[in-house]
């Protein structure tokens, strides 16, 4: 996703936060963030494989805090 796809979907959040959250998650190798070449500037971001790894564990701890 890009930037702003990735902030619309998120709803209430400021570009700072959702920028600094970004670049901790990079950190930590959850996300992968390709930049284009292009004018305008391009940037996309997707979960590593070990950012989908964990995909399971939020679910099933989503699904606890619904109960």
């Amino acid at each position: 996703m890009r930037f702003g796809e990735l902030q619309r979907s998120l709803g209430v959040i400021t570009q700072q936060m959702l920028s600094k959250q970004l670049k901790e998650m990079e950190k930590d190798k959850l996300i992968n963030r390709k930049v284009y070449e292009v004018i305008p500037p391009k940037v996309e971001y997707s979960l590593t494989p070990y950012g989908r790894s964990g995909i399971p564990v939020l679910t099933s701890l989503c699904a606890w805090a619904n109960k």
